[in-house]
């Protein structure tokens, strides 16, 4: 939703739908592709006594990407570019946002395919399960993506929460476990509180604060069809 809701408004629907069918396919790929993905868990070299692997060196690559991501989203609402200005420089293009879209689905989903292969056995229901929540998605992704633009605390939360996950990532990236249970009850603790908040601003009729958007450039509207 954050980052489709970097385009123009008439890109997003487009945006949404190609970026959640992207996602589809990629996991769909990485569970059919679990025999090479489970060779990944392998030593490639040592570091200090340390064996790394390539599902290391995935999710390091995952949580600094989450991490330089979540960072230049938060500054650009803040300190970048006033709503209805035009910036040549770190405006997203709509393939540019596809790519960002799949990328961060393929960090989400990494570690979950690893998990999963003493399932293999399932394959056809896990596709049947992933199908499903895609097009469940992407009847909802409107309605969040238009709830995140409204409430800009939300959004602020929600980027906290990729900083927390990046964090998380290059901590597994170097066989720290940090239990997802502590993560999640944060999560949804932080949630709750927030939707009070909204709740509360709402009977007091007073208007959220207004960040900064930095929209694409106009001749990459071309590029998106």
């Amino acid at each position: 939703a954050i980052l489709v809701n970097r385009l123009p408004e008439h890109l997003r629907a487009k945006a949404r739908f190609f970026g959640l069918s992207l996602a589809m396919i990629t996991r769909i790929l990485l569970l059919l592709s679990l025999a090479w993905i489970m060779r990944l868990t392998e030593p490639l070299f040592t570091v200090l006594a340390e064996e790394i692997s390539g599902r290391d060196l995935i999710l390091l690559g995952g949580g600094l990407f989450l991490l330089w991501k979540s960072t230049m989203e938060i500054h650009a609402s803040l300190e970048g570019a006033e709503e209805g200005e035009r910036s040549v420089r770190g405006s997203p293009t709509f393939f540019a946002t596809l790519i960002q879209i799949a990328l961060i689905d393929i960090v989400f989903s990494f570690d979950s395919v690893i998990t999963a292969v003493g399932l293999v056995n399932h394959i056809p229901v896990m596709i049947a399960a992933i199908i499903v929540a895609v097009v469940v998605m992407m009847f909802a992704a409107g309605a969040i993506s238009d709830f995140v633009d409204r409430h800009p605390s939300i959004k602020m939360l929600a980027l906290s929460f990729l900083v927390v996950i990046g964090v998380v990532l290059i901590a597994e990236a170097f066989d720290v476990h940090v239990p997802k249970g502590y993560i999640y009850f944060a999560m949804a603790f932080s949630v709750m509180v927030e939707m009070l908040n909204i709740r509360m601003l709402r009977g007091k009729k007073q208007e959220p604060v207004k960040l900064h958007k930095k929209l694409e450039e106009p001749e990459t509207e071309t590029a998106g069809g």
